[in-house]
């Protein structure tokens, strides 16, 4: 029987699983309840070995193969965190934690893993070791560095690893996907300016950080479309400007500028930090102020290796027909630790015509599971083929 056909039968049962996650959220590293039910359907599987703890309440299962010739081992992974979003979906089994919820579809990736583990753990249809990773801490907490520092790829001698996210807007079930950088870095800053306040009746009497701030704000602009090769993405967005005064006849004596950096080159990264802090020390200096910068680091580039790539994009293939090329994404992911430790890809799965991620409207497709959890288990046994 077609994989595809075996995970349309299951269905009800991934999609029940998906919904109970749905229906009880939790944030960065804080996925208890989720981490314990993780655990618990893979033991109920018959998974050879559960652990849970890894980066606090990550869980891995390990699932061996009819036959290990090879010694190979890959890794599957999925997330698990939700978003700090009030759902306004209104479905039956929306978030019952007031301010959370999976606005990300990270329930759908981690039922999509559960339901491939459960086929795979059944059948042992390969030659070698699966190793299915459940990560905490997507959405801003990096757990996918702290997986990695804590060790999963070497203690279980992971030898490629890969991972999926669904995709609004794309037909459901379809897959595409990308070689080579893929979703961005994200980085972020802070820049504290500090002038001379006073009236604003005797501005000549003040070092004005606020028309400072204006002057760092448009110069900040041309760091994308005058300092770095226009065929290299990146993005530079002041997000937030706040004073220390909120009278209308004060200049106030500090401005705070806050905001983020997004490239898909890491030499393009390093001279976007260095050009932005030159800016505005060097306006804010000019100006008679001073501009204190703390410049963030978050995810690094997620790059997709080329060989890796193509092996996930040939089960996509197998199991929709065809695998379109994914568009490059200004997002990050950090699953970019990982493909950073060893070789895989990441895939974009189908999810129809839906509300955008991290929307209060937004809810994953059921109808993507069959797709999802046949591409998990089609590149697991197309990876480790039985002799």
């Amino acid at each position: 029987m077609p994989i595809k056909n075996r995970f349309s039968e299951m269905l009800g049962e991934i999609a029940a699983i998906r919904r109970d996650i749905h229906a009880h959220p939790e944030l960065m590293f804080d996925t208890h309840r989720t981490g314990a039910l993780v655990a618990e359907q893979l033991r109920a599987f018959g998974c050879d070995t559960v652990e849970e703890g890894i980066a606090r309440t990550g869980v891995v299962g390990v699932i061996k193969g009819r036959s290990d010739t090879r010694g190979r081992v890959i890794g599957l992974r999925a997330d698990m965190d939700a978003l700090p979003i009030q759902e306004t979906t209104g479905v039956d089994y929306a978030s019952t934690v007031p301010g959370a919820m999976h606005a990300c579809g990270h329930d759908g990736h981690t039922a999509m893993l559960l339901g491939a583990a459960k086929y795979l753990a059944e059948t042992r249809n390969f030659d070698g070791t699966v190793v299915v990773i459940f990560q905490p801490a997507e959405e801003g907490g990096g757990g996918g560095r702290v997986m990695v520092e804590e060790g999963v790829m070497d203690r279980y001698g992971i030898d490629e690893v890969y991972g999926m996210h669904n995709w609004p807007g794309q037909p459901v079930g379809s897959f595409a996907i990308r070689p080579g950088p893929f979703f961005a870095s994200t980085d972020e800053f802070n820049i504290r300016l500090e002038g001379k306040g006073g009236h604003a009746a005797k501005p000549h009497d003040t070092v004005d950080p606020i028309v400072t701030a204006s002057q760092i704000v448009m110069a900040l602009q041309t760091i994308v479309s005058r300092n770095t090769d226009p065929v290299h993405q990146a993005v530079v967005s002041v997000t937030s400007i706040e004073s220390s005064s909120k009278a209308h006849n004060v200049i106030p004596q500090h401005v705070d500028l806050r905001g983020t950096v997004r490239t898909l080159d890491a030499g393009v990264r390093v001279q976007v930090r260095d050009r932005l802090i030159a800016v505005a020390e060097g306006i804010a200096a000019a100006a008679g102020a001073r501009a204190v910068v703390a410049y963030i680091e978050g995810y690094p580039v997620m790059v997709n290796a080329a060989r890796e790539t193509e092996f996930a994009a040939e089960a996509a293939r197998k199991v929709s027909g065809d695998c379109g090329e994914a568009p490059l994404v200004m997002g990050g992911e950090d699953f970019a630790y990982m493909l950073q430790a060893r070789p895989g890809a990441y895939v974009l799965v189908g999810n129809g015509d839906t509300a955008a991620v991290h929307h209060p409207d937004y809810n994953f497709n059921d109808e993507a599971i069959p797709a999802g959890c046949s591409w998990w288990a089609e590149l697991a046994e197309a990876r480790l083929p039985l002799a």
